[in-house]
């Protein structure tokens, strides 16, 4: 019985400009039943655009509140990380230095030690660091960035100054590469140059490597891991 009065129903609804997706939702019919009972009945092509459109707006407004959501979740995630990381006690600072060293520090140079990377946040902590931690002088601390040949010397110069608060005096001249900038096919990470900061501090630099290998031998012979 309820058959006539659905077909009806589609039917008026086809006739007000709705989409089959639409005409389902409201109905619960299949889209074959519905395929025979409008037949013929075609939209404009005006109309057609017309939900189109809309639906391409109901998309991006899908995927916005879907970035929100995620953005919102990742933001909890920080949020709770950070509190149980911070504040830092004078021992665990310590011990993030030498893990980052022992990751990303040279080891070959005699009489100092130095870290080179293109992350100004990394450099940044580093300096901290050595400056906070390690109680290392100004005047042992110097700064060389590796730049391509197409960047402005000066200004990537004043910007790693900034970012690491160490004066311009303290910099050596720049390596140039040969090589351009634009002309990198990956350029992520590199818009500032590679900053090298160098700690001359022969001493400090045998506490350092001597802690690091203090850590590697206590985890290498605990044995394998499971």
């Amino acid at each position: 019985m309820a058959k006539p009065f659905l077909k009806q129903k589609a039917i008026e609804l086809r006739r007000a400009g709705q989409s089959y997706s639409q005409i389902r939702r409201q109905l619960g019919v299949s889209k074959g039943t519905l395929s025979a009972w409008l037949e013929g009945m075609l939209l404009s092509p005006e109309r057609i655009v017309e939900l189109r459109d809309r639906s391409g707006v109901r998309i991006e407004r899908y995927r916005e509140t879907r970035r929100r959501n995620r953005e919102d979740i990742l933001r909890a995630i920080y949020d709770q990380e950070r509190s149980k990381i911070f504040p830092l006690s004078p021992r665990e600072e310590f011990l993030c230095g030498l893990f980052l060293y022992w990751g990303e520090g040279g080891k070959r140079v005699k009489g100092s030690f130095y870290l080179s990377n293109t992350d100004y946040r990394m450099m940044r902590f580093f300096v901290r660091w050595t400056r906070e931690t390690l109680k290392v002088p100004l005047r042992k601390i110097v700064v060389r960035l590796h730049v391509y040949s197409d960047m402005n010397i000066e200004r990537e110069q004043d910007f790693w100054s900034h970012a690491l608060d160490i004066p311009i005096p303290r910099f050596r001249k720049p390596y140039v590469k040969g090589s351009t900038l634009t002309g990198l096919s990956y350029k992520n990470g590199f818009g500032h140059g590679t900053c090298n900061v160098i700690v001359n501090d022969a001493m400090l630099s045998k506490r350092i490597l001597m802690g690091i290998r203090s850590i590697a031998d206590t985890f290498g012979n605990s044995g394998p891991v499971a």
